[in-house]
C-alpha cells in the first residue's frame, strides 16, 4: 500500500508514465534533473518558474545552510528578516512595505485580505482562467473550470470572488457597472497558467484605470512573473502602479518563500494590529537567506542574453515542426513560453480553449521526455529557462525538438 495520495502532494506534479515507468526525481543541478534511474533531463518546468538561477545554486544553498545552522525556527524576530524585506522592497517601487509568507497561494490570500480590510468591500475580481493560488476563494474560475468560459450576459461569482474576461476591455466596464462591492482586481501581467496569453496593448492600463475610478485597488499577482523578465516586477515594467503585489517563486530560487509588497497606507492595518496576519514559518531564516542570496545574483544577471536565447529557441521550435509539416506557434517571452498546435497563439481564453489540444501536448511531453527534456504535459503548460540554460543547453534542446518533430510527423 502506498501512503502518499496519488504519488505526490500537489496535483500539478503528476506526470503520465513513459513506457510504463513513473518519474521520480532524485536530484538536480543547474539546468538538469536526474531521476531515480540516473537518467539526466534538461528541465523546463524549473519548480514551475521558481528556479531562475538554476537548480541547487551554490551561493543560495550556502546561505540557506548557514541559516539552518543558526536555527530554522527561532520563533521571534531574527537578524535576516529586515534585511530580506529591504532587499525585496528595493525592487518594488512605491510598494515599500513587505510581509513574508511561505507560498504564492498564501501571499495572494493575504493580499486579498489587505484589499478587503482597506476598502471595506467584500469581493475580489479575478481573471477568468487565471491561477492566483489554490485557496477556495481565488480558485474559483481557474483554467479548465466551466465558470472560466462564461459568455456575455453572465457573471460567475461567489460571495467573495467574481470573474472578468482577460483582454476584454468592455467586460471591465460592465463588471463595475454591475457590482459596487469590489475591493480589488487581481491580475497577472500575462495569463500565464492559461498558456501564456499576452495582454493586448493598453488592456492592463485600462483595468487599472477603471478599478481606480470605482475606488477598487489593483493587486498584481507576480508570483510567477516577478523577477523573471528583469530584477523587479513585470507590472512595474509594463507601466502599472499596483497597490499590492504578491511575489514568490523566483525570489528564493526554489526555496519556499513568498511575500506581499504594498503601499504603506494600504498595509497600515497589519502594522497597527487591526488586520490579522500570521504563520509560524512566515519570514523564517532559511527563506530570508534564500531571498538575500538570490536577489544579489539576479541584480547582476544578464536577462537580455537569457531572453534572447529563449527567443531563438522559440523560433527553432517552430521551424523544427514546420520542417515536418506540423504547424505550431508560441506565446510568452524568451524565458517563459507556451507551445500551441495552431497557426497563431491565442489572444483570449476562448481562443485558448479552441486552439489547445491535450492529446498533442501529452504526446509532445512524452516524446521530449524520451529525448531527455522535461516539459509540462498540459495543453496550457509552459517552458521556463534558467540562467543555467546556456547556449550549449539550448542547442541540445533544439536538437531534441528536431528529433521529436520527426517522430510526431510519422504516421
Amino acid at each position: 500500500m502506498r501512503n502518499l495520495v496519488g504519488d505526490v502532494s500537489s496535483a500539478a506534479r503528476i506526470l503520465p508514465p513513459l513506457d510504463g515507468q513513473a518519474l521520480f526525481i532524485r536530484n538536480g543541478k543547474g539546468a538538469h534533473l536526474w531521476d531515480d534511474h540516473c537518467q539526466r533531463y534538461i528541465d523546463t518546468a524549473l519548480g514551475f518558474g521558481a528556479v531562475l538561477l538554476g537548480h541547487a545554486d551554490g551561493k543560495v544553498n550556502a546561505r540557506v545552510a548557514e541559516a539552518l545552522g543558526d536555527s530554522a525556527s527561532p520563533s521571534w524576530a531574527h537578524v535576516r528578516e529586515h534585511a530580506a524585506a529591504s532587499a525585496l522592497a528595493a525592487h518594488t517601487g512605491a510598494m515599500s512595505k513587505v510581509i513574508f509568507t511561505n507560498s504564492g497561494s498564501e501571499a495572494v490570500h493575504l493580499a486579498c485580505r489587505a484589499a478587503r480590510a482597506y476598502t471595506g468591500r467584500g469581493r475580489i475580481a479575478k481573471m477568468a482562467a487565471g491561477f492566483d493560488g489554490w485557496f477556495d476563494d481565488v480558485s474559483f474560475g481557474n483554467v479548465g473550470s466551466p465558470q472560466a468560459a462564461f459568455a456575455d450576459g453572465q457573471r460567475p461569482a461567489t460571495a467573495r470572488t467574481t470573474l472578468l474576461r482577460f483582454n476584454d476591455f468592455e467586460d471591465v466596464e460592465r463588471l463595475f457597472a454591475e457590482d459596487s462591492d469590489i475591493a480589488a482586481v487581481i491580475l497577472e501581467p500575462m495569463l500565464a497558467n492559461a498558456g501564456c496569453i499576452m495582454a493586448a496593448p493598453g488592456y492592463l492600463e485600462h483595468v487599472q484605470a477603471v478599478a481606480r475610478r470605482h475606488g477598487a485597488l489593483l493587486i498584481a499577482d507576480e508570483v510567477l512573473m516577478g523577477f523573471r523578465l528583469y530584477p523587479g516586477l513585470a507590472s512595474l515594467q509594463a507601466g502599472l502602479d499596483p497597490d499590492i503585489a504578491s511575489v514568490g517563486k523566483a525570489i528564493g530560487n526554489g526555496v519556499p518563500v513568498s511575500a506581499i509588497v504594498g503601499k504603506p497606507h494600504v498595509l497600515a492595518g497589519f502594522e497597527e494590529g487591526r488586520v490579522l496576519r500570521g504563520g509560524t514559518f512566515s519570514g523564517n531564516p532559511l527563506a530570508c537567506a534564500a531571498v538575500l542570496a538570490t536577489l544579489e545574483q539576479l541584480d547582476q544577471a544578464d536577462y537580455g542574453a537569457l531572453i534572447a536565447r529563449g527567443d531563438e529557441l522559440r523560433r527553432a521550435v517552430q521551424a523544427a515542426f514546420q520542417a515536418q509539416g506540423i504547424t505550431v506557434s508560441t506565446s510568452g517571452y524568451g524565458n517563459v513560453f507556451a507551445i500551441w498546435p495552431s497557426e497563431r497563439a491565442p489572444a483570449t481564453y476562448a481562443e485558448a480553449l479552441a486552439f489547445g489540444d491535450a492529446t498533442f501536448s501529452q504526446a509532445l511531453h512524452l516524446a521530449l521526455r524520451a529525448a531527455g527534456v522535461l516539459m509540462m504535459p498540459s495543453q496550457y503548460g509552459r517552458l521556463y529557462l534558467s540562467f543555467e540554460h546556456d547556449e550549449a543547453v539550448v542547442e541540445e534542446m533544439k536538437l531534441a525538438f528536431e528529433q521529436v518533430a520527426r517522430a510526431m510527423a510519422r504516421p
